[in-house]
């Protein structure tokens, strides 16, 4: 048996997110668990317009957010330290057969930071693919769906300090993680980057995700993050992934259509840099949901963002509050395809 991550513009028959629960790092006071399951619900009632949305809660929050949500969502109830669907729920893949399968990627609380837990998110992959019926497809790797950027077919974005991570995966060499991304999500291209962006690699990052990087819509085609204004660190680093892409080829050996999209015109917030980015969007069935940050280049990403996925709806949603808490929209959502039976 063989498998492929395809693109998440394909068809998908359902969105998975997670509550925000109450105590996690993203919750630590009354006033953050309300702002934070706000913008989670506004994110998941957007996508729900288009296609199924369940929302995995942690038993001790069940009643709340059965209030807070609409009845459109569906509710699985799982044990949750946070809520970053994307990095503590499965990838989902195809078969050979067409047939969709998860895989349950090891998590260790981004590298085992010292301000996260993962005793409880450790199980969701696995919970996800039972509630979903699907198999699961076993990983030894330590990884998370927000490290891996993939055009559907056969390339993927990853980054050395990530993949690479001696606190995720310790002694594994490129060559091993390469084998290891090919047998479970079908690449045989795999680009690295350096790293991510600034913020993204502070104490309270992730060490440097690819899915705030770059993205790639299409085969042949890179969204990148393009920091324009000098005096932000992700300048340079938004030079550097512009000049390296532009000279790598995709499985199919063509060379990338680099297209820049530009970063939010804010570069601050309250704790310093920030690392708001419209990358971070997420592709659901006939639409977008881009990020916005009340900013004079929401416009401008948005026009960009429906060039590239022409026939879909661009929806905004306000994610200053996701990404205050290290995140983006991109990131509290994972996509279950629909499966695509051979004949």
């Amino acid at each position: 048996m063989t498998w492929q991550m395809r693109a998440e513009g394909e068809a998908h028959r359902r969105t998975w997110m997670a509550f925000p629960p109450a105590g996690s790092t993203i919750t630590e006071t009354a006033e953050s668990v309300a702002e934070a399951r706000a913008a989670w619900t506004a994110v998941a009632h957007a996508v729900a317009e288009f296609e199924p949305v369940t929302m995995v809660v942690d038993p001790a929050d069940a009643q709340v957010a059965r209030a807070t949500l609409s009845g459109a969502i569906e509710i699985l109830e799982a044990p949750l330290d946070d809520a970053w669907m994307r990095d503590i729920g499965p990838t989902f893949v195809h078969a050979d057969d067409g047939s969709v399968s998860a895989v349950d990627w090891v998590f260790n609380g981004w590298g085992q930071q010292d301000w996260a837990r993962w005793d409880n998110d450790r199980h969701i992959g696995r919970a996800v693919a039972a509630a979903a019926g699907v198999p699961i497809v076993n990983s030894e790797l330590v990884n998370e769906g927000g490290g891996i950027q993939v055009d559907g077919a056969g390339t993927v974005i990853v980054t050395e300090t990530v993949q690479l991570d001696p606190y995720r995966n310790p002694g594994m060499s490129k060559a091993e993680v390469q084998a290891e991304l090919r047998r479970t999500i079908g690449v045989d291209t795999v680009i690295w980057l350096p790293r991510g962006l600034w913020r993204d690699s502070q104490r309270f990052g992730t060490r440097g995700h690819s899915d705030i990087v770059a993205a790639l819509p299409s085969p042949g085609v890179a969204l990148v993050h393009d920091q324009r204004d000098p005096a932000h660190p992700d300048h340079a680093v938004s030079q550097a992934v512009m000049r390296q892409l532009a000279d790598e080829t995709d499985s199919a050996g063509k060379p990338f259509e680099v297209i820049p999209v530009p970063a939010p015109r804010t570069l601050r917030d309250e704790e310093g840099f920030v690392d708001y980015s419209y990358i971070n969007h997420y592709v659901c069935n006939g639409a977008v949901i881009l990020c916005g940050f009340a900013d004079r280049n929401d416009a401008e990403a948005a026009a960009v963002l429906a060039e590239v996925y022409p026939g879909r709806t661009i929806v905004t949603v306000d994610a200053r509050e996701i990404f205050a808490r290290g995140g983006g929209i991109h990131c509290i959502t994972q996509n279950e395809p629909m499966p695509t039976p051979t004949t």
